[in-house]
């Protein structure tokens, strides 16, 4: 069946976390959470920080969320290249997606089963936002670059359900900002 539209899953439901009682639970499609420069001593001359926030609370899909990552990391590494930057996603899709499967075509009502065992099996995989202002992804650069890194994180938020906000500041002491 084809994927569902972001809209069936953006509103937050129960959770759906404890992959040890889920037969079949889905795999986590994001290969990488830390691109770039990812070497420690090196990024200490990265002298400012880029970060795509939530504005609202809500569920992004695993596959939107690594759409979002490609992107931000093409126009970064092309643009930028490797050694310059470091890209984190901050967050990880815990919670699992269940869909109940349903036949929307002609003369499908001989075969489905309306809302008889309709607790959906395992379709993939979310990020939950529980309060808005969820740090996403976050870039570091140096000022030279940092409008390559305020563009490549408009591009990712078009990939992403929820509306989100892009925030920069300057490093302060080799640390990055705690969040509040």
């Amino acid at each position: 069946m084809p994927l569902r539209p972001a809209r069936c899953y953006r509103r937050l439901k129960r959770p759906y976390t404890r992959t040890e009682y889920i037969a079949g639970a889905p795999y986590v499609q994001i290969p990488r959470f830390e691109l770039g420069n990812t070497k420690p001593r090196e990024r200490a001359r990265f002298d400012h920080v880029v970060e795509l926030v939530t504005e609202e609370v809500g569920q992004i899909r695993a596959n939107a969320l690594e759409a979002a990552r490609q992107m931000a990391y093409k126009y970064l590494s092309k643009y930028v290249t490797d050694p310059n930057f470091y890209l984190k996603i901050s967050v990880y899709p815990f919670n699992v997606i269940r869909e109940n499967k349903m036949l929307a075509m002609a003369g499908a009502d001989r075969l489905q089963q309306g809302m008889r065992l309709s607790f959906g099996v395992p379709s993939g995989r979310a990020v939950r936002v529980l309060k808005p202002g969820t740090v996403i992804m976050h870039v570091e650069v140096e000022g030279k670059n940092l409008a390559h890194a305020k563009e490549a994180l408009r591009r990712a938020a078009a990939k992403l359900p929820l509306p989100t906000r892009i925030v920069s500041f300057p490093k302060q002491s080799g640390q990055v900002k705690a969040e509040a």
